[in-house]
C-alpha cells in the first residue's frame, strides 16, 4: 500500500503528544491519505501501540537497533521503501532525523515542536537540539508561545517557516458532568511526575488548605521519576491523609467527573491536553500561566490563571472555587461552550493537512 504520509515519533508512551498522533489518526480520512507510523524507540506494551494497530494504521519499529546511526540508515531506507508525500515528526528529537530520511526524495519534511522552545533544545541535548532546532525548515508548533519564542531566539539553529496547530480533543469521550454538590472538595492534579510540572506547588498549597482547616481531598494522578519523591514529601508534610497518588490512568474523564476542579502548576507546557480535558468535562480550572494556557483558560470566566511563582495567589483561587460553588459551576459551563467550539478533532486535522499545503505539499 502506497504511504502518503509517514508519521515519525520518539514514544508511544502515556503522554500529550502520543495521544494528539492518535487523535490526528484516528479522525483523518485513513483511505485517502493513508498514514503510516514510524517509532524511534517502542516497546509492544506502549500504551499507545495496540491502539494505533487498531486503526490499521501501519507501524513501524526501530526497537531492535540501539544505535542512532544504524537508526537513521534504516529510517531511511524505510523512507525510500514506503515512498510518502509527507514525513512529519511529532516529536522534536527525531526532526533531524525526518529530514534527514526525506534527503534525495521528493518527500516534505515536517518538523514539531510541543513544549516551549527552550525547553525542547535543553531537553534534547546540545547536537540533536541544536540540529532538530533547525531541521526540517518548516515546522509546526502547538502553541502560539512556542512559535513566538523562536522568533526571538538569535541563532542559525530555528526552523525558517512556523505555522501554529493547536491541539484537539475528542468531545464524546470527554463529556460535560455537573460538578459534585456534596462532600468534600475533589482537587485533582493531573501529569506527568516531572520537575517542570513543578507538583511541589499544589502539596503547599495543600499544606496552607490543611491548616486552615478546610475539607478537601488531593487525587494527584500521573507517574514518573519524581513519584517516590513526592509521596515521601507529602507524608513528611502530614498530608497522607489529604493528598491520594493514583499513578497512571486510562480513565481522566472518569476522575474528572467526580472532581470539583483542576489544578495545574507547571513551568513549562505547550498546549495542555489535562487543561482542555477538564474544560471539555465542565470544570473550572486554576493553573500557571505557562505555554497557551492564557489562551486556553480565561481568567475569571472559565477559571483562574496564576502567575507562576505565585503562590499566594494559587491559594487564593482555589480557596475562591472551594467556597463557591455557583462561581465553580459557572466557570465549568463556560468552560465547556468554550471547548465546544474549539477543541473538536475535525479541526486538528483541518489546520494539520493545511499546513502541509502552506508548506508546498501538493495534495491530489
Amino acid at each position: 500500500m502506497h504511504t502518503r504520509l509517514l508519521y515519525l515519533v520518539g514514544q508511544l508512551t502515556p503522554g500529550g503528544l502520543e495521544r494528539q498522533l492518535y487523535y490526528l489518526l484516528q479522525t483523518m480520512d485513513r483511505g485517502r491519505y493513508q498514514p503510516a507510523v514510524a517509532v524511534w524507540n517502542c516497546a509492544e506494551a506502549d500504551v499507545y501501540v495496540p491502539r494505533i494497530r487498531a486503526l490499521n494504521v501501519p507501524l513501524y519499529t526501530f526497537s531492535n537497533i540501539s544505535s542512532s546511526a544504524a537508526k537513521l540508515r534504516v529510517f531511511r531506507r524505510l523512507v525510500r521503501q514506503l515512498a510518502p508525500e509527507v514525513i512529519h515528526s511529532y516529536t522534536f528529537f527525531t526532526n533531524f532525523a525526518a529530514y534527514w530520511g526525506a534527503q534525495g526524495t521528493p518527500a516534505l519534511a515536517v518538523g514539531s515542536i510541543r513544549c516551549d522552545f527552550t525547553s525542547e533544545l535543553k531537553g534534547s541535548g546540545p547536537w540533536v537540539g541544536r540540529l532538530s532546532a533547525r531541521w526540517p525548515r518548516a515546522q509546526i508548533c502547538n502553541s502560539s508561545l512556542a512559535a513566538e519564542n523562536v522568533r526571538w531566539v538569535h541563532s542559525p539553529f530555528v526552523p525558517r517557516h512556523l505555522y501554529v496547530v493547536r491541539n484537539g480533543l475528542d468531545l464524546e469521550q470527554f463529556r460535560s458532568t455537573p460538578p459534585p454538590a456534596r462532600g468534600p472538595s475533589r482537587i485533582v492534579g493531573i501529569g506527568a511526575l516531572e520537575p517542570r510540572k513543578r507538583w511541589e506547588r499544589l502539596l503547599s498549597a495543600t499544606l496552607a488548605l490543611q491548616h486552615r482547616g478546610y475539607d478537601f481531598v488531593v487525587q494527584i494522578v500521573g507517574d514518573g521519576s519524581l513519584r517516590g519523591a513526592l509521596q515521601h514529601q507529602a507524608q513528611v508534610m502530614g498530608l497522607a491523609d489529604r493528598v491520594e497518588f493514583m499513578g497512571y490512568s486510562d480513565n481522566i474523564a472518569g476522575l474528572l467527573a467526580k472532581a470539583t476542579f483542576l489544578v495545574h502548576t507547571s513551568d513549562s507546557e505547550g498546549y495542555p491536553n489535562v487543561v482542555m480535558e477538564a474544560m471539555a468535562c465542565r470544570r473550572a480550572v486554576v493553573a500557571t500561566d505557562a505555554g497557551d494556557v492564557p489562551f486556553l483558560v480565561e481568567d475569571g470566566k472559565t477559571g483562574f490563571v496564576v502567575p507562576r511563582g505565585d503562590e499566594a495567589t494559587l491559594l487564593a483561587r482555589m480557596v475562591t472555587l472551594m467556597t463557591d460553588h455557583d462561581l465553580c459551576q459557572r466557570m465549568g459551563e463556560a468552560g465547556r461552550a468554550k471547548a465546544e467550539r474549539q477543541f473538536g478533532l475535525d479541526r486538528l486535522v483541518a489546520e494539520t493537512l493545511a499546513a502541509y499545503r502552506a508548506m508546498g505539499w501538493q495534495e491530489a
